[in-house]
């Protein structure tokens, strides 16, 4: 499905864009381009830009604001290394890091936010807080489907299916955004790396990144930071009493890029 949807297919490719815009009740008035015929690829379409200035950055340096126009699976208190996945289901942080224990331990009894992007949504992704690149690790995994009923019936399930860790430097403290895949994802994509798989492999990939000078991978509240072709699943990591998540975060809140979901504690 990835290979097809990399397709330059003509009239067939229109064809299937036109009618996953009906399907999935698609709002290409937000596009910047809003004609399906424009698009050579399903993956172009799914990649597409919005409008400039259609999501303003609604935050300060002590606002931590959406990273996607998603929808709220889960957010909370990382507890005793375990974060919640849904109703009866828990999953282990250091798990999902990779096995990391050294990086897991940076947000032991932290925050974390889940956040799930519908087959309908914008799809790429971006910066909650201003922030500085320093470690990006590729895990191989599944590629179970991350919806609502999959979560609640798959164990382990952020845990298990393939993903990119991002790892930042902000004045938060360390954050984490992970990218996850899910079926027929054709590819998750960072702005500074490009396209880190496919092709997947069978074995953990890291990169390291300086944090001072030229070669520092910075970015500022807002930018896109990646990207999923065919979409799935953000999460966020936070640092133990570091922040505050605004009452409406919670399962099943719509979100947009920019909008403030937390805030600094006092």
């Amino acid at each position: 499905m990835g290979k097809l949807a990399s397709l330059k297919g003509g009239w067939l490719t229109t064809s299937v864009i036109k009618w996953f815009i009906k399907k999935y009740h698609v709002d290409m008035s937000e596009a910047k381009v809003s004609d399906p015929n424009y698009y050579r690829t399903f993956n172009d379409f799914f990649v597409r830009e919005l409008k400039p200035a259609l999501r303003p950055i609604e935050g300060d340096s002590n606002t931590l604001v959406y990273p996607a126009d998603a929808c709220v699976s889960q957010a909370g208190r990382i507890n005793q290394g375990r974060l919640i996945q849904a109703k009866g289901h828990s999953f282990s942080l250091t798990e999902l890091v990779g096995g990391d224990d050294a990086l897991a331990s940076q947000f032991n009894d932290g925050d974390f936010a889940t956040l799930y992007l519908s087959p309908r949504d914008y799809h790429r992704v971006h910066m909650p807080c201003e922030g500085v690149l320093r470690e990006m690790v590729y895990i191989p995994g599944d590629l179970f489907s991350v919806n609502p009923l999959t979560a609640e019936n798959v164990p382990n399930l952020f845990a298990r299916n393939e993903r990119v860790v991002c790892v930042f430097d902000t004045d938060f403290g360390p954050m984490v955004q992970i990218l996850v895949g899910a079926t027929i994802v054709g590819s998750i994509e960072t702005t500074w790396a490009g396209t880190v798989t496919p092709p997947t492999g069978g074995s953990i990939r890291r990169w390291h990144y300086s944090r001072e000078g030229e070669q520092a991978i910075c970015f500022a509240q807002g930018d896109e930071m990646g990207r999923f072709k065919l979409g799935s699943t953000v999460i966020n990591l936070f640092p133990k009493g570091i922040l505050r998540f605004d009452d409406q975060v919670a399962p099943g809140e719509v979100t947009q890029v920019g909008q403030p979901y937390a805030h600094r504690q006092s």
